[in-house]
């Protein structure tokens, strides 16, 4: 189930407060070059786990992560 449209325009970039678009299976924040994932219909929005956005951009936007 994706993200509903109402809920990513709340959502803000937890490390710098930036805007989020969604990009396949990833809220992607071009301020500060972080992918945060999203599996199922949860983003994951903790720093630490977020990908860099070149590695992100690697995998095509996508990943096997499982809740």
């Amino acid at each position: 189930m994706p993200i509903k449209k109402n809920l990513l325009s709340i959502l803000i970039c937890p490390k710098c407060r930036g805007k989020l678009k969604k990009e396949s299976a990833f809220l992607i924040c071009e301020k500060c070059s972080l992918a945060y994932p999203v599996i199922g219909d949860i983003p994951n929005m903790l720093i630490d786990e977020a990908w860099p956005l070149s590695k992100a951009k690697n995998s095509g936007f996508s990943h096997n992560l499982k809740l």
